[in-house]
Formats: structure tokens, sequence, C-alpha cells
């Protein structure tokens, strides 16, 4: 069973993450290169990776885009978004963007701090930042970005035997990627990318 005490004591053990080398979609990808595009404008985001503290172990909470959202509709997500102007850190966007998604209060989350940033082949650099929620949690969805929520052992996620490599072709190249199915749900592309990189930096 592992619980968000010892996630909070294995970071804190830990060296800080640089901020020299960005992980993403070109670790398994190394035909495309992120650090030969230029980040276009309005393209930083952050997300939120909740780890909700449960007495029979520690989960974590993700999300189902709607299915009305033009990008990356019906796919599971970590609550987050584009960081805005008015953004403080990565950290104040991620926790605003889940207060918009998910109703999550900023007041029940605690900031452990942050994976490497995450390249997307779509063009996004995403900080992942790493929490811890204290239930109990009252959930308020927001329709127009979120179509359900709910948790996932972190046990589970954090066990390299959950981990598959797959593949399809994308714009006529063949793109690797991690997904880690639990039940009907289909964690893959960016979502379990990030939860990979949780796994490599504090439990493999």
């Amino acid at each position: 069973m592992l619980t968000a005490g010892d996630l909070r004591a294995r970071i804190l053990r830990a060296t800080d993450v640089s901020d020299e080398h960005d992980g993403g979609d070109h670790v398994l990808n190394p035909g495309w290169a992120p650090g030969a595009q230029t980040l276009p404008a309005g393209r930083d985001a952050a997300v939120l990776v909740p780890v909700v503290d449960r007495p029979a172990g520690a989960s974590v909470l993700l999300t189902t885009r709607s299915t009305r959202l033009r990008h990356h509709s019906g796919q599971i997500a970590f609550p987050g978004g584009r960081i805005d102007p008015t953004d403080a850190s990565p950290e104040a966007a991620a926790l605003r963007e889940a207060a918009e998604e998910v109703g999550l209060p900023a007041a029940q989350v605690e900031i452990l701090g942050r994976l490497e940033a995450y390249r997307s082949s779509t063009g996004y650099r995403i900080v992942p930042v790493l929490s811890v929620v204290t239930p109990p949690i009252a959930l308020r969805l927001n329709p127009d970005e979120v179509d359900d929520a709910f948790e996932v052992p972190l046990g589970f996620l954090m066990d390299a035997a959950n981990h598959r490599l797959e593949s399809r072709v994308w714009q006529g190249a063949e793109r690797h990627f991690y997904t880690m199915p639990f039940g009907e749900r289909y964690i893959w592309g960016v979502t379990a990318g990030i939860l990979r990189s949780l796994y490599e930096r504090y439990y493999a």
C-alpha cells in the first residue's frame, strides 16, 4: 500500500528537479526534437497531480475531459491548463485550474514540488505540480470542461507491471507512448507520460 506520507518523504529526500532538461514525448520518439522548436505564445501550461490522502492507501484524482471540447475531448487528464499572464507561478495556475474544473479548494491542497516539465508533441510545455489533497472532497464539476472525475490507487499507477508501451501512426509517423489501462479507463498520452515520470523519479 502506498501512502501520501510515503510520497511526501520520497520527495523530501530527493534532489530538486532541474529545469535544464524537459521530459516529454520526444523521450520515446527521438525523431521529434522539441529543442529545435520555438514554443508558441500561450503554450506554457501546468497540471495538478493530486494525490488524495486516503486511509486505505493514496489515490490519484483524474478527470475525463468533456466531449464538447475542441481538443483532446474525452481523454483522461489531470486538472490543469494554460498558464495565464495573471498566474504568479505554475503552482498558482494548477490550483486555479483545479478549482475551475472540479471545484477543488486550494485550502485542501498541499503543494509538494514539481516534476520536470513535459513537452507534448502538440507544442505544449507542461509543468506537473505534485500535491497531496486532504479529504473529504466535495467536487463540483464544470460540465463545459469535465465529464467525470475519478480516483485510481497510487499503488496501481506506480507499479511498472501496469505500464504498457504502445504506438500508433500520427501525422505519417509511428509515435510511441505509455498507457495504463485501469478497468474501463484508458489512461494514455501526456497523462500516462507524467505518471511514468513520477514512477521513474520516485518509485523505480
